[in-house]
């Protein structure tokens, strides 16, 4: 059993075709094939069943698939501490975080890094926590913001919570609306709601925050991602949850501020407790941490840091 042929099983496993799994690993079908024959002959045992062009797994390759993911996430964080112990001033960091920080907290940080660490590469990763929490557990990230608590039943993930945020209803900013508030969560029965898609945290908090109030949500449009939200906000569509901090560039819109009760979420660093985390990973960690702790308190606006 070598390596590339467990990197090549992983891809068939992933894709489930032979030829997108040779395509994306950068070798020929008939290459691809043949390694996988030589891994089932060692093991003794089929890992696909193919009939009429679909593969599936056997219970052999089920068993096989999550042990081979970890060896070669293994065998990745093998060589960059190789690399990086070195001293080749070279690695990579691979973070993810959700739109809204993207957009409201990380862009200087990442300056900041680069500024420091110029020859690290930098791999960002979007979405919602659920999706980050998922490419925590499988290896594909070092690092992600996400809020807590963390969805899933991981315990190989562990979150150090860094700032409490509280959200607002953001609103057309030349409507009447809602008003500057504050207001309570009762007062958005009945108003129209944009919502965000399945999968990001904001949209369970708003729903959720109805329900304990007493009413189901009325939502206008559902679906969107958090600038498509705040587009059909400003044209007047309805209205949002959001953290306060994405409307700092948005002049279009209004956040008024909620309580009875006040929502809030946390941020939380996470990464994933059993590999050792590289030094390139250490080292955002650590200027993301002090970079946070630098911030003046205008500048935080309605987030709380979380010594």
């Amino acid at each position: 059993m070598q390596i590339h042929q467990l990197a090549y099983f992983v891809a068939v496993a992933r894709t489930r075709h032979f030829t997108q799994a040779a395509e994306e690993s950068g070798v020929s079908q008939p290459s691809l094939s043949k390694q996988i024959r030589v891994l089932e002959n060692s093991l003794g045992t089929a890992l696909f069943e193919r009939e009429r062009g679909a593969v599936r797994l056997t219970p052999a390759g089920e068993a096989l698939l999550p042990h081979a993911q970890e060896i070669l996430i293994e065998v990745d964080e093998g060589l960059r501490a190789v690399r990086e112990v070195s001293g080749l001033q070279r690695g990579r960091v691979r973070v993810g975080a959700t739109p809204s920080m993207w957009d409201g907290l990380m862009a200087d940080a990442m300056v900041a890094f680069r500024s420091a660490y110029p020859g690290i590469e930098l791999e960002v990763t979007e979405g919602g926590s659920r999706l980050l929490t998922r490419d925590l557990g499988r290896g594909a990230l070092d690092l992600a913001l996400v809020i807590v608590p963390l969805r899933g039943d991981d315990p190989d993930l562990v979150a150090t919570p860094l700032l409490r945020e509280r959200l607002v209803v953001a609103g057309p900013a030349d409507a009447s609306g809602l008003g500057p508030g504050p207001v309570a969560v009762r007062d958005l029965e009945g108003v129209p709601l944009v919502m965000f898609r399945e999968g990001y945290d904001l949209r369970d908090t708003t729903t959720n925050a109805c329900l304990d109030a007493g009413f189901e949500p009325t939502m206008a449009i559902e679906g969107g991602e958090m600038n498509a939200v705040l587009r059909f906000v400003e044209a007047g569509l309805g209205y949002a949850v959001v953290p306060s901090m994405v409307l700092a560039s948005r002049p279009g819109l209004r956040g008024t501020p909620i309580d009875e009760p006040e929502l809030t979420r946390t941020i939380a660093l996470a990464h994933r407790r059993t590999l050792a985390m590289p030094l390139a990973s250490q080292a955002f960690r650590d200027l993301l941490v002090a970079y946070l702790r630098g911030l003046a308190a205008d500048q935080l606006g309605d987030m709380d840091l979380i010594d």
